[in-house]
C-alpha cells in the first residue's frame, strides 16, 4: 500500500507565508489552511491548498482548539504550523493540548520559551525581573519596560520612563504606560536601553546554522509599532566588523538553544550610551513586515520555501540550501499600528559598492 502523505494544517490569521504552502504542495504534502473569516477571499494558493477551514478574528485558545480539532475530525494532520508570530502561541497550546508534536519533534522542548536560557548564558543581558509588582514601579526613578509573557510581545510592549509617571492617573500617561500591575502575573519588567536595534534572519538544519544575514533596522520596531512613522530595514555590509559580531552572536544563540532544524529570526540591541550589544529575543519563524522579501532580494533564497523544506523533511531528506547571492536590499514602508502594511512594499537592491 502507498504511504499516506504528509497532512500539514498551516494556522494563519494574517495573509502571509504563501510561498510556504506551495512548497508543501510541491513536495508532496496535503496542505489545509486554517485562517480568519475576513481573509476567505485573500490571495491565497489555492491551487496549492487541499481544504480551508476559517475563524472569527481574535478567537481564544479554546476557539482554536476546537477549531483545530474539527479540522482533524475525519483526517489524521501531521504538523500544525503558526505562520505568524501572533498565531504561534495558540498553535502552541493548541498542539500541547491535543497532545500534537507541532512543528516537529525538534519543538517539542517549546523553543521560544528558551530565551531566558539564552539570556542567562550572555554575558551582556538587560537587567530585568520576574513578575511585575508594584513595588518595584514604585522604586527609584528610571527606564523600564513593561513587556507581556506572550510570544507575540511587540505589541504588549510599553515604556515607563519617569517614577511620577507610572503613579499618575493622568490619561496621557496612562496610555504611554499602560500600567500592568492589574494583571502583574502576565507580565515582565526589563530595563530599557536605548540604541540601534538589528535583526539576523537564519537557517538551521541539523543545528548547523547554514544561511545568516544580518539587517539594521532604520528605527527601533518598538517606536513605530507605538508612535507610528515608516518602518525600514536594510542589508548589513557583510565585511563589517558589527556584522560578523551579529552573526557570530547568533551562531552561539543557535548552539544554546539547541535548535535541530528550521529558519528564526533574532533581535539584538546595541546601547547607543555604550556600543555594547545585547540579545533581545528570537523566534522559530520567519520575520515579518516583508523581511524575508528583502532578504530574497538580496540573496535569492526564500525563507518560507526552505522553512517548508526542513520541516517536511525532517531531517530524514536530505537538505541542501542554494547558493546565496551577496547583492544587498532595503524595505521602507508606513505602520499602521500592530497590522502588516496594508501595500506591499518593493525591496530595492543596491549594489555592493555603494
Amino acid at each position: 500500500m502507498a504511504e499516506r502523505p504528509l497532512t500539514i494544517l498551516c494556522v494563519s490569521s494574517y495573509e502571509k507565508g504563501q510561498e510556504f504552502l506551495r512548497t508543501c504542495k510541491r513536495i508532496g504534502c496535503r496542505v489545509l489552511l486554517l485562517t480568519v473569516e475576513k481573509l476567505r477571499n485573500g490571495d491565497w494558493p489555492r491551487e496549492a491548498i487541499d481544504e480551508m477551514f476559517f475563524m472569527p478574528e481574535d478567537l481564544p485558545l479554546s476557539g482554536l482548539i476546537n477549531a483545530v480539532s474539527y479540522a482533524a475530525r475525519n483526517q489524521k494532520i501531521d504538523r500544525i504550523v503558526g505562520l505568524d508570530e501572533f498565531d504561534m502561541e495558540k498553535r502552541l497550546g493548541a498542539a500541547r493540548t491535543l497532545a500534537h508534536p507541532g512543528h516537529g519533534p525538534h519543538h517539542r522542548a517549546l523553543f521560544p520559551r528558551q530565551t531566558r536560557h539564552a539570556r542567562e548564558s550572555q554575558r551582556r543581558k538587560r537587567a530585568g525581573t520576574g513578575i511585575c509588582s508594584c513595588a518595584q514601579l514604585r522604586g527609584p526613578s528610571r527606564i523600564h519596560g513593561s513587556r507581556s509573557r506572550s510570544l507575540a510581545i511587540k505589541t504588549a510592549l510599553a515604556s515607563i520612563r519617569h517614577r511620577d509617571e507610572k503613579n499618575s492617573r493622568d490619561g496621557r500617561a496612562l496610555a504611554v504606560a499602560r500600567p500592568p500591575w492589574r494583571r502583574s502575573s502576565s507580565y515582565l519588567l526589563e530595563q530599557f536601553i536605548p540604541g540601534s536595534v538589528f535583526h539576523v534572519d537564519s537557517v538551521v538544519s541539523e543545528r548547523q546554522v547554514l544561511f545568516a544575514e544580518a539587517h539594521a533596522y532604520g528605527a527601533p520596531p518598538l517606536d513605530v509599532s507605538h508612535g507610528g512613522g515608516v518602518f525600514t530595514t536594510r542589508t548589513l555590509p557583510r565585511e563589517m566588523p558589527e556584522t560578523q559580531q551579529l552573526k557570530e552572536l547568533n551562531r552561539t544563540l543557535m548552539q544554546v538553544l539547541g535548535l535541530v532544524r528550521g529558519v528564526t529570526h533574532a533581535e539584538f540591541l546595541k546601547a547607543r550610551a555604550t556600543g555594547k550589544i545585547y540579545f533581545l529575543e528570537i523566534a522559530a519563524r520567519v520575520g515579518g513586515a516583508y523581511i524575508s522579501d528583502v532578504i530574497e532580494t538580496a540573496t535569492g533564497v526564500n525563507l518560507w520555501r526552505e522553512w517548508a523544506k526542513l520541516e517536511v523533511g525532517a531531517g530524514k531528506t536530505p537538505y541542501e540550501l542554494p547558493h546565496p547571492a551577496q547583492d544587498y536590499a532595503g524595505v521602507f514602508c508606513p505602520w499602521r499600528g500592530r497590522s502588516i502594511p496594508t501595500r506591499r512594499p518593493t525591496a530595492i537592491p543596491r549594489s555592493s559598492t555603494a
